[in-house]
Parts: C-alpha cells; sequence; structure tokens
C-alpha cells in the first residue's frame, strides 16, 4: 500500500479538490497548517486570518468526518514551524509516506517553494492542476497566443460558449447581446430598499479562532468583531440562497452604485466563500442562471453577475499565471509616492475615501467600485507606488488572494502594466462619484469647484495625472477626448490646476 501525504492549504477547503479525488482514506493523511508565514507576509486584516483559519478548521473536522486521518497543526502549537514546509519536514518525521499530493497553490511565491520540495525532501512531489477554475493555465494560453491585446470582452464570450451558461439553443447569447453593462450603471438612492446579507454567529470554533487572533495578531489592521462570514460551505450555500432572494433581482442595476452608510447595497458578498473553496464558480453561476430561467430575476443583473465570476475572476487568474512572478513588478508610469497613512487610519477630510476606508477597517470588504474608482483612481492619480497599492488590497480584503487581487490592482487599478489588462487607465474626477453615490453631499470638499482649497481633490488631480503622463496616454483613442479638452483650456486654468494638486500632494507626504 502506498501511502500518500496530501497538504491542505487554506484556499483549497472543497471536498472535490484535485488532490483528494480518487484517493481512500485508509492510505492517505491530510495535513493542513496554521502558519505565521502565511498569516504575516502582508498584515492581513484580523478579520481574514480569522475567516481562513475558522474555515480550515470547520473543514478538517469534515474530512474527518469523511473517515480521513487528518494532522491539524494550529498556529499556537509549541511545535509549529512557522511555514507550511517546515510543517511538511515535521510530519514526514514523524510518519513514512511513500510521497505528497498536493493541488498547485494559487500564488507564485508558494508554487516556487513547491517545485523544491521533491528534491529537499527527498521524496515524489506530485502537484495536481486546480480544475476548480473554469479555465486551465493550458486553456488560457492557448486563448491568448497569437492575440496582440488580451482583452476581458473577448475571454468572457470564450467562456460563455465553453459552458453554455446563458446561451440560447442556436448558440447565440442569451438577450442577443454578451453584455448588458451599458444597463447596470444606475446610481441608488438611500431610501430604496436595502437587503441585509445573512450573518452567521461565531461557534466554538470560530470563538476560539477569534480569540487566538485577538491574542497574536492585534497590531494588525481591522476590527475582528462582529465576524458573521461563512465559515462552512452549508453557510455560504445559505449565503447564496440569500443573495439569490433577496438581491440578485436588483444587482444588475445598481451594482457600481455607493450610497453613505450602506455597506453592502445589492452585492452577493460570495466573493471570500469561492476564494476559499466552500463554492464553485460554476455551481454559483448555474444557480443564478437558474433563477433567470425561473423569471426570479432580469437578465442584465444575470449576465452582469455571471460576467465577475466566468469573465473577471476567470481572467484575472489567467493573466497572473500567464504573465508571470515578475508581473507585480510593473510601474508604468513610474509612480513613487509612498502610500498615504489614512489609507489605514482613514483620518482624510474626502468623504468618498473615509467611507470605504472606515468600511474596509469594519468588514474587510468592499465593493469593486468602491475599490477601482474611489481608493484604487485616489492612488492612481496620486501616483502611489503600485506596489504599496498591491500590499494594501491583498492585506485588507478578506477575499484578496494574489492571483486574484493583483492584476486587478496593477492592472486594472492601477494600469501599471502599461495596458496589457486595461484599455485606459481608469482616472476619474469627483464628477464620477457624485453620480455613482451621495459621498459629495455630506463631503468638507467641494465636487463643483475644479481648484483651490476647498475643491475635490479628485478634480485637479485627475487633471495633474492628465499633464504629468501625456506623454504615455495622449495617443490613446479612448483619451483623445480627455485631451482635446485639455488643449481647449486656458492656460491660467491649467495652471490653477496643477498647482492646486501641488500643494495637495506636498501636504499628503
Amino acid at each position: 500500500m502506498i501511502k500518500t501525504l496530501i497538504p491542505i492549504l487554506g484556499d483549497q477547503l472543497s471536498t472535490d479538490i484535485s488532490s483528494l479525488r480518487g484517493v481512500k482514506p485508509a492510505d492517505t493523511h491530510i495535513l493542513m497548517a496554521e502558519v505565521w508565514d502565511e498569516a504575516t507576509y502582508v498584515r492581513h486584516h484580523k478579520k481574514k486570518i480569522a475567516l481562513v483559519f475558522s474555515a480550515m478548521r470547520h473543514f478538517a473536522a469534515e474530512l474527518e468526518r469523511l473517515g480521513f486521518s487528518v494532522r491539524y497543526v494550529r498556529l499556537d502549537d509549541d511545535s509549529n514551524s512557522g511555514s507550511l514546509k517546515g510543517e511538511v519536514i515535521r510530519t514526514l518525521r514523524q510518519t513514512a509516506f511513500d510521497r505528497i499530493r498536493i493541488t498547485e497553490p494559487g500564488e507564485w511565491r508558494l508554487r516556487e517553494d513547491l517545485e523544491g520540495w521533491s528534491a529537499d525532501l527527498n521524496i515524489p512531489v506530485d502537484i495536481l492542476d486546480d480544475d476548480r477554475y473554469l479555465a486551465s493555465h493550458e486553456d488560457f494560453r492557448d486563448w491568448a497566443q497569437g492575440r496582440k491585446q488580451l482583452r476581458m470582452e473577448y475571454f468572457y464570450r470564450a467562456m460563455r460558449r465553453k459552458t453554455g451558461l446563458l446561451m440560447d439553443a442556436e448558440g447565440q447569447p442569451e438577450g442577443g447581446r454578451w453584455n448588458f453593462d451599458t444597463e447596470n450603471r444606475k446610481p441608488a438612492k438611500a431610501d430604496l430598499l436595502m437587503p441585509k446579507p445573512l450573518r452567521f454567529d461565531p461557534d466554538d470554533t470560530t470563538r476560539d479562532v477569534l480569540a487566538l487572533v485577538a491574542s497574536q495578531f492585534d497590531a494588525h489592521f481591522g476590527d475582528l468583531e462582529p465576524f458573521w462570514f461563512p465559515v462552512t460551505r452549508e453557510q455560504a450555500e445559505a449565503a447564496l440562497d440569500g443573495f439569490i432572494d433577496n438581491a440578485l433581482p436588483w444587482f444588475g442595476d445598481f451594482q457600481d452604485a455607493m450610497v453613505a452608510g450602506e455597506k453592502f447595497l445589492y452585492h452577493s458578498l460570495l466573493s471570500s466563500s469561492l476564494n476559499i473553496g466552500l463554492l464553485s464558480p460554476l455551481e454559483v453561476c448555474q444557480r443564478v442562471e437558474m433563477a433567470y430561467d425561473e423569471g426570479k430575476a432580469p437578465l442584465n443583473a444575470v449576465e452582469g453577475f455571471i460576467r465577475q465570476i466566468i469573465g473577471w475572476r476567470e481572467y484575472v487568474r489567467g493573466i497572473y499565471w500567464h504573465e508571470g512572478p515578475t508581473y507585480k513588478n510593473n510601474n508604468f508610469f513610474n509612480a513613487e509616492r509612498p502610500l498615504p497613512d489614512f489609507y489605514w487610519t482613514a483620518k482624510t477630510d474626502m468623504a468618498c475615501m473615509q467611507a470605504a476606508i472606515v468600511q474596509t477597517k469594519e468588514e474587510a470588504y468592499a465593493h469593486h467600485i468602491q475599490r477601482l474608482m474611489v481608493t484604487g483612481t485616489f492612488a492612481l492619480l496620486a501616483g502611489v507606488h503600485p506596489h504599496d497599492v498591491h500590499e494594501w488590497y491583498l492585506a485588507v480584503y478578506a477575499d484578496a488572494f494574489e492571483w486574484v487581487e493583483l492584476p486587478n490592482t496593477l492592472g486594472m487599478s492601477q494600469f501599471a502594466d502599461g495596458g496589457l489588462l486595461a484599455s485606459k487607465p481608469y482616472a476619474a474626477s469627483g464628477a464620477y462619484i457624485n453620480k455613482m453615490s451621495d459621498y459629495c453631499n455630506e463631503c468638507r470638499y467641494q465636487v463643483k469647484i475644479k481648484h483651490g482649497q476647498d475643491a475635490c481633490p479628485f478634480n485637479y488631480l485627475y487633471w495633474d495625472f492628465m499633464a504629468r503622463h501625456e506623454a504615455k496616454l495622449r495617443g490613446n483613442p479612448r483619451l483623445a477626448m480627455v485631451y482635446r479638452s485639455w488643449d481647449k483650456m486656458a492656460m491660467d486654468t491649467k495652471q490653477a490646476h496643477r498647482e492646486s494638486a501641488s500643494a495637495f500632494l506636498k501636504d499628503l507626504a
């Protein structure tokens, strides 16, 4: 009998993971470990650490119920080596195994470490594809080969055809269009009936984790409690049901909206459950498609949601692995400014930034427009070093793992890859935030004032950004209208914008 050791990582919490498929509990030993290396390679939000550790402990118990022998190493175990490899070494010293079988990690740093295990540990190591995703590395390479531009929209269409999601009997997109995004940009009003996401009370296992995180990670960013994330598959399925029944019908209309005091609006909050393995992307999309088939949700909402998962989520994973570990070094604009302190403290007079950062501190969550068009756009306009922005996003959000966070941050938000992922920088003035939110109503700055001490900083920072990077951006066809407006602007107005930006950024430093 061949004895196999199977390490399971904190974002692989699925009984259908490739490393578990087809194995027999009698000749298989599972290793799961809470280790310092993973909890601290960036200073993760306290809620994020608690989510992963609690979900890991619940999953280990599930595996034991299925008959597996599980070695579970807690963070406060006196013998804990502090690293995944260290725990594998410790396990091999105590028990003889013939081979290690592991599903590919989701990040380059772990993948590169894993590739040296066989030689270092003198044992065969089988690294299996992580087929929870709908596009393998080979699928993405095949799609990308020969293309001048790797645009998500065309990848998304290929994924629709592959999965059959929202495709009619003739092989055409449901409703005659691939994309209903033009219908999904409505601002929301505070008097709308906002559904509340399901909240899950901590059980004894989660309470033990919360006590551990409180004692060991007190200096990390974020509020630990109240803690109400799903930590089991059963809870994640209940959260999915709640989203479909209570929020999905309005998700499309208001997916880009922001409302002061409303943290969640009609968003699903399922990304953390997807990214640690409690839910699979295809099952989530099929459930949402079923809601459309049953007349429970309109096409624009269902298409918009499915696009986020089989479009963006799969696409950014493809970009991450396709571009390799040096992708994180991209800095197209040569931005060098350190991340401002208020990204951690929320001490800023900009109401939109304060709202997004306070919410992030409280919930380890902000929706995609808050991330892209508020905190992300400000960092882009202010010239913050993209690696600082990357590490902040990776640390503060419960759903942030490098494969999904890095391309979204460096490529989509900061345009640091020079247009590999996005066709233009997502730069915007205060007018966008005012259109899509009510943050400006109570802001100390005036969104209709374009420069000077009382002006919305997004206004003059926007024009300063366009002027600073004119040599790199003027030739972009999607910015032609922007530069025509700049060319028509009076010289004293241009100067006022740039002087206001200079003064603001000097104070920021």
